[in-house]
């Protein structure tokens, strides 16, 4: 493969290419302000918020996994975050406004993954309930507009962009 091809390969990639980069960016992005948020508001640990995503599936036992369940946890998030990588590629082939501007459709993306996971997915799973916080809200809202939605619109647009070229 010459240089030109390479750089071409790398600029479209295709939809596994997208998915793979769109799911570790944001998992990654989501994954530190998580630790730093649950750091600054609870004293957590990184491995005590991984266990805290495990809980979902484990409940409370999570915490008393050790390593293990953190390890789950964090299987558990990178598996979410490539499916919403997933998701919002393939929605954007059959949308292409979502890829057009990626900016506003990223942020309402993010925005709206949040609340999913918030007040549908976590109701339905084993996690403890807890209060409502005003700062943890905003956070969880816009850490996933920013580090979620708009890197993987990003990403998708490139993709997308570069193969109708």
């Amino acid at each position: 493969m010459n240089t030109s091809t390479s750089l071409e390969f790398k600029k479209s990639g295709g939809a596994f290419q997208t998915i793979l980069l769109g799911g570790l960016v944001a998992g990654i992005l989501d994954a530190t302000d998580g630790v730093v948020t649950y750091y600054l508001a609870f004293r957590m640990n990184p491995i005590q918020v991984l266990q805290y995503i495990a809980s979902g599936a484990f409940g409370a036992a999570s915490f008393e996994g050790g390593l293990y369940t953190a390890l789950a946890g964090l299987v558990f998030h990178f598996f979410i975050s490539f499916s919403v990588a997933a998701f919002f590629y393939f929605a954007s082939k059959v949308i292409p406004w979502l890829r057009e501007h990626f900016v506003v459709s990223g942020l309402f993306y993010g925005a709206a993954v949040y609340c999913v996971m918030n007040y549908l997915v976590l109701p339905l799973s084993a996690v403890a309930p807890s209060a409502f916080s005003l700062a943890l809200f905003l956070n969880g809202l816009l850490g996933h507009a920013l580090f979620v939605g708009l890197p993987i619109a990003w990403l998708a647009s490139r993709s997308g962009n570069a193969a109708s070229q």
